[in-house]
């Protein structure tokens, strides 16, 4: 087989209306082939047929009025492919431009393949000592001319050229050659499993899913880079060592993609436990989750009482701490915290009370109580104290009175979720408003979960592109 630097190279750069292949669209395509001597340029605006986000406007110069009458990628889509088949792909963060380009040819209904070689993975290859590798960096380093508007297809298909150019100028044919074959080699696959489908993952966020035999559910990840976290399970540097012990049981890779972490968290949490993966850790079943209920009163003599989710709506309720997974989890979990904090057992409902009065409880007798049991320490105050214990485990209650609706908006992206929540509830999520009333029927009907809660107790106002919506009926 000829060295990769005597095959014919095409050199190309996409601009685009987002960072997601599955639902973002195309702009403009830039071109330069090269054959080892000749050297030839394309390029053409493309019509995205839907509207280009204002932040990637300024970003690139392109906006909706020049692509208005631009030709579709459709329309482009067979003299296009004639021009990449046959040669060496390459592109910086050539994941990216590769991605986009199948998924589009894909929908014209063409299969495009091709070998690629990223000139990112090649300057950090070459140059590790360097921190940044992006293109401005690698112009600026290089030396490299930017013959038009940054950010215009052409122009940096234009830099990535000139950039291997001067690499094979001035660098060893052998070792060029030699991290070209490197960077340039495809994962080892398991032997079921279709190459294009690895191709055609986007780079964004989402949950992927490894089957086996008869579509048995072997593994399901969550990732904020799809295609990477994939590709990392089958690379053989160790990062995924564990799917490797499974590498031969898959015959099938598919994925979800999402606008952003939540949607992906909330979707593994659902996976997780409709497919229960054999290779995932085991999920615990929520039918007896516990949490324990304390209800201070003026004589300081509240105990703790076991409530149970199928018994009670967790997510209504002010006086909660703590889930478990069980009676026994609650009681062993709350007896450790007991212990810590010297609270009394007796006093808060965790042991008997002793049949002769003034019999202090076993924890008074090995230092672990303060007398709560024998009124040595004042009931009230016990009480206190045992209140400020327990509200680091307090539950909370749902602040929105009704169900709200989540926009999820992705980062560099027009892409946007709907996720339907609850009372904590994960009803659903969608892509436009049209499709809410199907999942809105499911309000008041889902059980309380304990993942759904304990994702969006933590992130529903931490996560960056959230915008809530009261729902007609929330209080």
């Amino acid at each position: 087989m000829p060295d990769l630097l005597d095959q014919p190279l095409i050199f190309v750069d996409l601009e685009t209306t987002g960072a997601n292949a599955q639902r973002d669209r195309i702009t403009e395509v830039g071109l330069v082939e090269w054959d080892g001597e000749c050297m030839t340029e394309w390029s053409c605006l493309v019509n995205p047929q839907t509207a280009i986000p204002p932040f990637i406007s300024q970003l690139t110069g392109i906006s909706d009025a020049m692509v208005a009458e631009a030709p579709t990628f459709a329309q482009l889509a067979e003299p296009l492919l004639a021009r990449l088949e046959g040669r060496v792909f390459v592109a910086h963060n050539a994941r990216f431009d590769y991605g986009f380009l199948k998924n589009e040819f894909q929908r014209a209904g063409l299969n495009f393949r091709a070998r690629v070689v990223c000139t990112v993975k090649l300057s950090k290859k070459l140059f590790p000592g360097e921190y940044k590798h992006n293109l401005d960096a690698v112009s600026a380093r290089n030396g490299l001319v930017a013959e038009g508007e940054r950010h215009r297809a052409l122009t940096d298909a234009r830099l990535i050229y000139q950039f291997l150019v001067k690499l094979k100028r001035e660098l060893p044919a052998e070792q060029l050659n030699a991290v070209l074959e490197e960077i340039s080699r495809q994962a080892s696959l398991p032997a079921g499993v279709d190459p294009e489908v690895i191709e055609s993952m986007p780079d964004g966020h989402g949950v992927y899913l490894f089957y086996g035999d008869s579509d048995a559910s072997l593994y399901v990840g969550r990732s904020s880079n799809l295609k990477r976290s994939v590709l990392a399970h089958f690379s053989g540097d160790g990062r995924a060592s564990k799917a490797l012990r499974f590498h031969h049981q898959i015959t099938r890779i598919d994925w979800i993609s999402t606008a952003g972490e939540l949607g992906a968290l909330l979707m593994e949490a659902r996976l997780l436990k409709q497919l229960q993966p054999l290779h995932n850790p085991k999920q615990r079943c929520d039918e007896q989750l516990c949490a324990w209920r304390y209800e201070p009163n003026a004589e300081g003599s509240a105990k703790l009482e076991l409530v149970y989710a199928h018994e009670l709506d967790f997510s209504r309720q002010t006086n909660l701490f703590g889930l478990y997974g069980n009676e026994r989890e609650a009681t062993n979990t709350l007896r450790k915290i007991a212990e810590a904090n010297k609270l009394c057992m007796m006093a808060l409902g965790l042991e008997r009370t002793s049949r002769r009065a003034g019999t202090p409880c076993f924890g008074m007798q090995i230092g672990k109580c303060r007398g709560a049991c024998v009124n040595k320490e004042p009931m009230l105050t016990h009480q206190a104290r045992a209140c400020a214990v327990l509200a680091k485990l307090k539950l909370n209650s749902w602040p929105y009175g009704g169900p709200i609706l989540v926009k999820e908006q992705a980062e560099s992206s027009a892409a946007v979720d709907l996720h339907l929540i609850d009372h904590w509830r994960h009803l659903g999520t969608v892509n436009c408003e049209e499709d809410l009333p199907e999942l809105l029927e499911q309000v008041g009907q889902m059980p309380f979960d304990l993942d759904s809660y304990k994702i969006l107790n933590k992130h529903l106002r931490s996560l960056p592109g959230l915008a809530i919506v009261r729902l007609s009926g929330a209080a």
